[in-house]
């Protein structure tokens, strides 16, 4: 009989935020530094505005990006990776070289 074996906890819960389609994508989007809103949209091809909106502030909320307001004129907003967002770079990177070895391209 096999024996049920308890998820990690910490696994879990980094994965139900960065489980979250294009949650990733984002973050890995602002590893070169901040971009406003219309920067990131045109950068992620196949992502909604509503969709980016909602993920822009997930993660926002969860302390892994900052969103800047500059007053202008004209009113800019930036967002910009946290130091928790910056140190998740690293395993993100190594998701992506594993993708590059391991799963078929989709093709350009």
């Amino acid at each position: 009989m096999h024996e049920c074996v308890r998820s990690d906890a910490a696994l879990t819960r980094a994965f139900r935020i960065l489980g979250k389609r294009w949650s990733a994508v984002v973050l890995g989007s602002l590893r070169s530094g901040p971009a406003g809103f219309r920067e990131l949209s045109r950068a992620i091809d196949g992502l909604s505005d509503s969709v980016l909106s909602d993920r822009l502030s997930e993660l926002t909320k969860e302390g892994l990006i900052a969103r800047t307001v500059d007053e202008g004129p004209p009113v800019a907003v930036s967002y910009e990776l946290t130091e928790s967002g910056k140190a998740l770079m690293p395993a993100l990177h190594q998701i992506s070289e594993w993708a590059e070895e391991h799963l078929l391209s989709e093709g350009c």
